[in-house]
């Protein structure tokens, strides 16, 4: 496992950097790995706490190429709850009841297929992006007006998995820099009732799998 990557499935309700930490000691208490040396362990791009699925994490001196990983296209699976607005775009945030409408299987379908190509979209203020040398979440959490410009990605494909108002599942292929949450909230407007993302699951990264990862109970740490 030295100098190498790590593929990880994260839990609901656990950092990012929740994972590295636990790895990270794990690891560098094995006697037959580190021999009582700290190990360097990173990730190659966050995921939500509410999220789970594919991290990429970098040992040893593999963390010089994490910028490599990180700019990988992914793929995601989600489910988008219309009708109500979040104040983080996910299940943690502060909800607004937008609208009852309840659009139409060919409604949804359509709004879909618009977002699908090159896109302009805007990151969630509660994000890790850098704003005057802070993270974003960290002055949105202050209260204080945080604007983040809009951003070009692509999104390579997009299939409805099912629709049961209020939810919508899909099945995302995007480039590096997406954002679900913001997608989940774009869709709803799009929609004209709103919409936060609730579950989101990565399942892909380039060509590695969710299904190859392993779980942190492997290493027998409690999730």
């Amino acid at each position: 496992m030295e100098n190498r990557i790590l593929l990880i499935d994260k839990p609901a309700g656990m950092t990012s950097f929740g994972v590295v930490a636990r790895i990270r000691r794990v690891l560098s208490e094995d006697p037959q790995y580190a021999g009582g040396k700290k190990v360097k362990v990173g990730h190659t791009g966050t995921l939500d706490p509410f999220a789970t699925g594919l991290m990429i994490l970098v040992i040893g001196k593999e963390c010089k190429n994490a910028a490599k990983y990180s700019k990988l296209d992914k793929a995601y699976e989600a489910t988008i709850h219309l009708g109500q607005t979040s104040s983080t775009a996910d299940p943690e945030g502060e909800m607004t009841k937008i609208s009852d409408k309840k659009p139409n299987h060919q409604e949804v379908k359509s709004i879909l297929d618009r977002f699908v190509g090159e896109i302009s979209q805007r990151p969630p203020i509660y994000s890790a992006i850098k704003v005057d040398g802070q993270r974003a979440y960290s002055l949105a959490r202050k209260g204080q007006v945080v604007e983040i410009p809009k951003r070009q990605i692509t999104i390579y494909s997009l299939d409805l998995i099912n629709y049961k108002y209020p939810e919508i599942k899909i099945r995302v292929h995007v480039s590096s820099g997406t954002y679900i949450r913001s997608l989940a909230e774009d869709i709803g407007k799009a929609l004209g009732v709103g919409a936060y993302c609730k579950q989101l699951r990565r399942t892909e990264i380039s060509n590695w799998r969710v299904k190859d990862a392993r779980k942190l109970s492997d290493f027998g740490i409690d999730s």
